[in-house]
Order: structure tokens, then sequence, then C-alpha cells
């Protein structure tokens, strides 16, 4: 008879955290500095709506920030493959914490000028594309690949929890003392981020042959890349699956007016649902490291979180007016979303990190944080355009359905995906 798994295996894997000393204090410091970048995307619409009272003022804070993200997440990561990679990601998180400073300083001395606040949003977001890829490409320098899911596990768990607390903080600093004390506290939590990339090692990227160059020629050879290395491109495509055909979350808002009822509150009990998702899968991950078919979970994990936003919708389809189990049974659902994202976004993050060369790692995490980025934003479109002409719960229903469907056929036609070996790792 098999002994019976303890706690500490279904847990968390916190090796990573034991064993190397830099990752600790790179986390750490991310973690804390995370809550504070929640916290502040919150912040800035609040203040966005208070100088205007326009939502769609508020929506063009995403705007500002999606564009330098999108324009400098490839370049970012041409600047990693070339440069110590330390040295970019401390450069990256210097700009970032003067830039919080400065939003702090707008508050504290009242500027109230919405294009200033537009313009910070902006350069956050070109620097944040610069020293994400940096930060990604130093992990697999720190731990051993055996213990990278467990890393990019502890990572998207504490992700999670910054998108949960990170929000819930902003609305009470905001109430208590106003904007400039909650652009405060984010300043002074990214003190702590800047302290973890301080204490990194050296971090030079492998380079073989002639130094190379930052320019459109190094980012047109990651992009080549990935156009020979079937396995390394489908951890984007499925993710685009996800997010283009089946992101929920701009369905919300109507969803708690019209078909729920309950307004902001039922908002934010979807919303509180899909990362308490994320949370518990990241809380259990502790059985994750010993996967081998990684490519085959991923596939699965996003079928499962199409199903699940398919089910969403058809309980607001079939499901009579007032029924009250129905806000119970679609954040269950959206709970059921968040769990399978986070264990897809686990493996997608191991497969690029050990299936890239390290001379190109740092443009493949561009290329990640573009469709990181960019997939959410287009998806938004996509299902809120649906829901213009078909109601919020067909379409969620049906972008939940043509996700499985994308995914599925994806997945026939690059076979060798589901087939990964995490032992045997192919591009």
């Amino acid at each position: 008879m098999q002994p019976r798994p303890t706690r500490r295996r279904w847990l968390v894997d916190t090796t990573p955290l034991r064993e190397s000393p830099a990752f600790r204090r790179l986390w750490v410091g991310q973690s804390l500095a995370g809550i504070g970048t929640q916290l502040t995307v919150v912040t800035v619409g609040l203040q966005a709506y208070a100088l205007t009272s326009s939502t769609l003022a508020v929506g063009v804070v995403g705007l500002f920030a999606l564009v330098p993200l999108v324009a400098l997440g490839l370049y970012g990561g041409a600047l990693v493959d070339v440069h110590d990679r330390r040295r970019v990601a401390l450069a990256a998180s210097v700009a970032l914490w003067v830039l919080s400073l400065a939003l702090a300083a707008q508050a504290w001395l009242e500027v109230g000028s919405l294009h200033l606040l537009y313009g910070l949003v902006a350069l956050q977001s070109a620097a944040f594309a610069v020293g994400n890829p940096a930060r990604s490409a130093i992990v697999p320098g720190l731990v051993p690949a055996a213990q990278l899911p467990a890393a990019n596990a502890l990572s998207g768990t504490t992700g999670a929890v910054a998108l949960t607390v990170g929000p819930l903080l902003a609305g009470l600093l905001v109430d208590a003392g106003g904007f400039r004390v909650a652009y405060t506290v984010d300043a002074v939590t990214f003190v702590a981020a800047l302290a973890g990339v301080w204490g990194l090692p050296p971090m030079p990227p492998a380079h073989t042959g002639a130094v190379r160059r930052a320019g459109v020629r190094s980012v047109l050879e990651g992009v080549r890349f990935l156009g020979t290395r079937p396995n390394v491109r489908m951890t984007f495509l499925v993710d685009l699956c996800a997010m283009v055909l089946a992101m929920p979350r701009v369905l919300y808002p109507a969803i708690g007016a019209v078909d729920l009822g309950g307004g902001a509150r039922t908002v934010g009990v979807l919303g509180a649902g899909f990362a308490a998702g994320s949370v518990l899968a990241g809380l259990f991950s502790g059985p994750l490291g010993q996967v081998r078919r990684q490519g085959a979970v991923v596939v699965g994990c996003v079928a499962v979180y199409g199903t699940a936003v398919a089910g969403f919708g058809a309980v607001l389809v079939a499901a009579p007016d007032g029924a009250g189990w129905r806000l119970a049974a679609c954040t269950a659902l959206l709970a059921v979303c968040g769990a399978a994202d986070a264990v897809s976004s686990i493996f997608r993050g191991t497969i690029l990190q050990v299936a890239t060369p390290d001379a190109l790692r740092g443009r493949l995490q561009g290329v990640f944080v573009v469709v990181v980025a960019g997939g959410p934003r287009l998806g938004d479109v996509v299902l809120g355009g649906t829901a213009e002409l078909t109601g919020e719960g067909v379409a969620a229903l049906a972008g939940g359905s043509a996700c499985v469907v994308a995914v599925l056929t994806l997945a026939r036609a690059q076979r060798g995906f589901a087939r990964y070996d995490a032992l045997d790792p192919r591009p």
C-alpha cells in the first residue's frame, strides 16, 4: 500500500524560497510591490473619475497603459538579451519607484491634472515593459529547472493575492486619507522590490558568437524563433484562446446591474471568486512539480477554463430571474476559471523558461508581456461587443464554447505540445 501523501506535499512547494536566498529576496520584494501596483491601478482610476466624473476618462487610463506596454515589450526583451539582466531590472525598478514618488507628489501638491496622470501612467507602463522581462529571465538563473514550476506557483499565488488585496487596500486608504496616502503607501512598498533586485548577483546573458545590439533586427530574431519552435509558440496561442475568446471580466458590471442585481457588490463578489480560485490553486500546487506532461495539462486547463466560462453563461441564460442560487453558482464557476488559469500559467511560464535558449529568453519574455497584457484587453472588446448584440449570458456561453473548440483544435494540429515532457524539453 502506498503511503498517504502528507499535507506538506499538497501545499505550495516552498523549496525555491528555502534553497535560493536570491530568489527569496526577489520574491518578497515583488510580492509587496505587486500589492502596491494593484493599489495604484485602482487609485489612478478613482482619481481620474474624481477629476472628470467621466467613465470614459477612466477607460482611457487603460489605453495609456496598454500602448507603451505593447510597443516596448518586445524591445525591453531585446535589451534583456544584450545587457546584464540585474542591471536592466534595477534600472527599470528605479524608474518605477521614481514614478511612484511622482504620483504621490502630484497628489500631495493637488496638481489636479488629468494629462499629467495619463503621462505618469504611460511612463510606468513603459518601465514595466522593460523590467518584467528582465525579472522573468532572471528566475531560471536563480533556481534549478526542476524547481521552476514551484517558483512560478509562488509568484502566481502572490500575484493573485495582490489582485485581491490591492484594490481592497486602495478603497480603504483613499477613503481614509485620500489619493496622496494611497500613492505614498505604493512608493514605500516598492522599496522592497528595489532591495530584492539590488541583492541579486550579476546576471549576464549567455552569448554565443558576436556581441549583439538591441534593435529591430534583434527583436525580429526573437519573433523568427517562435516561428520555428512549435511548443514555445503554443504557450502563447493557447493563452490567447482563453483571454481573447473567454475573458469574462468585462461582463461583470452589466451582470451586477441587470442579470443578478446587487450592483458594485455583485461585481466585487464575481471578481473575488476568480481571484480566490487562483489563490487556492497556488496554495495547493505542491504536486505540480512532479508533472511531466506539462503541455497536456495546459491544454486541459484551458479547456476547463472555457467550459467553466460557458457554464457561467449557461447559468445566466437558463436560470429564472430572481433565483437566489445564481450568484453562488456563477461565483463557483469563476473560481474554477481562476484555478484553471493559474495552473495553466504556471506551466506555460515553465515551458517558456526551460525550452527557450538563454540568449533568447529576454525577447521571448517580452512577447509574453505583450500577449498577457494585450490578450485580455482584446478580449474585453470581443466579449463586450458580443454582449451588446446577444446579452451577457449568451456572450459568455458562446465565448467559453469557442475557447474550448479553439484550444482542442490547436492541440490536434500541434500534437507534440500534448507530448511535451518536462524531463526532455523540446522547444
